[in-house]
């Protein structure tokens, strides 16, 4: 076969073995790497030859608990080991490990473990009474494991995670399908959460064959190749992911990428965003990885390795070779303000669970403008109509990706046709982001269609006029939204916050977008707010930005 489909990367020879699974990868890498370190977190360290053995023992207790290939495992945890383990033992099963957002109520839980078909859940013990509250409710599940915390006392019929570890020989090793379906589910923030699915074992060659690439070396053809590729990896990636597990940047480039190279993860499981912790596990561990989400990240990072600096303590990151970003605007002013304390790779990474787009590196000989990025093999930008954007058109299509496109949205045909279809014979994703291609080929991301504000026929799309906001030197954060309005349809509002003491005048901020965007774009009112609202993994939370605007619109126009 040809490899992952048209995602720019080598592929698998004709004839070759494409035999590649998550679990068989790792289980080569824990035989000649057994004694590195693969996972940090809190301070104790776990081997490879650990990390494999605490996996495969678990994957008996779920084996022995009836499940197996297809079967779907709930992680319901922060970051932390217990974490990697929990999802390398489904693996080990031939299961599917599925995401679990921990700030969901009882019942966006129980929706998202029922439409998961979810067999066995791994909590922690924080969440156990909410598990109590719910499990009656969820009649698929034969299993529940509690992570112990320290927080509360074992669930009735739930059974303790290092107990059972400690109790349990391991799982044989087993034959795998490349064909077992890898899942993860969409954080919600346009609609119900849908669980995209990929071939999983294209989807571990792919981040395989990106490192490879990356070190200008011949990916492996199979898995009896993974010694020999291996042994050419001298610079094994630690990295930091300082955003949820839960979510895809998190997972994908923080712990799937690093550990397929035989690298190592360094994890925090303390909630929330501690910008001090995270540069002080940077120094500590010699970080050479940190995977943030955008501004909402960055600018508190870059804060406080100012005020460190500033008291004569600055911190050592001179171990990060590079900070890799993705779903959340990055601006090119925090981008120079983190190179001015070390040389670095920015990577900017343009993408969402449903596929890759492009991607910006900004080091301190390349500077990139904000939402400017190159476009991944197999990308273009499709007008609503079904036309190829031309490159310095200034028309607005939607990106469409024809790489390695997801197999559709589990047990959702009809989202899965709307988003997976075939323009020309090519099967495109279409994720739902709009964008103009510039005369040099390089697009500018303008939004979400979803978020898109429609003003007197003008579409205004959020993160523009979000980018110019918190331009001024008083804000430091902002989201924008339309509320109704009889005249124009919409009317743009900005729910913004201010930096430290700072502050401005609402006039004031309006007539300082006007030096960045076009009349219509401008917010026609500004809500000030302690904080913006933000999910864990920094994306923006437009309902509650939208909810705060109508409670307080009528106090502006009164």
């Amino acid at each position: 076969m040809s490899g992952p489909r048209g995602m720019g990367l080598p592929g698998i020879a004709d004839g070759g073995c494409m035999d590649f699974h998550f679990a068989t990868v790792w289980e080569q890498i824990a035989d000649i790497r057994d004694q590195r370190t693969a996972l940090i977190c809190d301070g104790v360290s776990r081997s490879w030859h650990d990390f494999d053995e605490r996996a495969a023992r678990l994957a008996q207790v779920l084996s022995d608990h009836g499940l197996g290939p297809d079967s779907k495992v709930g992680l319901y945890l922060h970051n932390r080991s217990e974490y990697l383990e929990a999802q390398y033992a489904a693996f080990k099963i031939r299961g599917c490990p599925i995401n679990v957002n921990y700030r969901y109520k009882s019942d966006e839980l129980v929706y998202l473990l029922d439409n998961a078909d979810v067999e066995a859940v791994v909590y922690q013990s924080c969440y156990a009474m909410r598990i109590w509250e719910v499990r009656d409710r969820l009649p698929k599940v034969k299993l529940f494991i509690q992570v112990d915390d320290q927080t509360e006392t074992l669930l009735d019929g739930a059974i303790d995670f290092d107990s059972c570890v400690l109790k349990t020989e391991p799982m044989p090793r087993i034959q795998r399908d490349p064909a077992d379906v890898y899942m993860l589910y969409t954080g919600g923030t346009t609609g119900l959460p849908k669980g995209v699915m990929y071939p999983g074992g294209e989807f571990s060659y792919f981040f395989i064959a990106a490192a490879a690439l990356a070190r200008q070396l011949e990916p492996p053809q199979c898995v009896a190749d993974i010694p020999a590729y291996l042994d050419q990896i001298t610079d094994s990636p630690v990295t930091l992911p300082a955003c949820p597990l839960m979510h895809g940047t998190g997972m994908w480039l923080g712990c799937l990428s690093p550990l397929l190279s035989g690298g190592t993860v360094v994890m925090t499981s303390k909630l929330g965003l501690d910008p001090d912790l995270l540069c002080g596990l940077v120094e500590d561990h010699n970080v050479t990885d940190l995977v943030i989400v955008g501004d909402a990240f960055a600018r508190p990072i870059l804060a406080a390795l100012d005020a460190a600096e500033a008291r004569g303590t600055g911190y050592d990151i001179s171990s990060l070779r590079r900070i890799v970003s993705s779903g959340v605007m990055w601006s090119a002013e925090i981008k120079e303000g983190l190179l001015r304390h070390h040389d670095m790779e920015l990577a900017d990474i343009m993408g969402s669970t449903e596929g890759g787009m492009g991607s910006s590196t900004t080091t301190r000989s390349s500077t990139v403008a904000t939402a400017k990025f190159q476009l991944n093999d197999g990308v273009t930008v499709i007008t609503d109509d079904g036309r190829i954007v031309e490159a310095g058109s200034a028309e607005i299509g939607k990106l469409a990706t024809s790489g390695f496109v997801p197999i559709g949205y589990y047990k959702d045909p009809e989202k899965s046709a709307e988003t997976f279809r075939e323009i020309d014979g090519v099967r495109y994703s279409f994720p739902g982001d709009y964008a103009t291609v510039e005369a040099d080929g390089s697009i500018t991301l303008l939004g979400r269609g979803s978020a898109c504000i429609n003003t007197a026929g003008e579409k205004v799309f959020p993160e523009e006029v979000e980018e110019a906001v918190k331009k001024h030197l008083a804000i430091r954060d902002c989201l924008v939204v339309g509320v109704p309005d009889e005249r124009f349809g919409e009317r743009v509002i900005a729910v913004a916050s201010y930096l430290d003491d700072a502050t401005c005048e609402e006039s004031e901020l309006v007539d300082f977008t006007r030096e960045h965007l076009a009349g219509y774009k401008l917010p026609k009112q500004v809500v000030f707010v302690d904080h913006v609202r933000r999910a864990a993994n920094g994306k923006a939370d437009y309902k509650w930005a939208k909810k705060t605007a109508l409670a307080n619109i009528g106090e502006l126009t009164s």
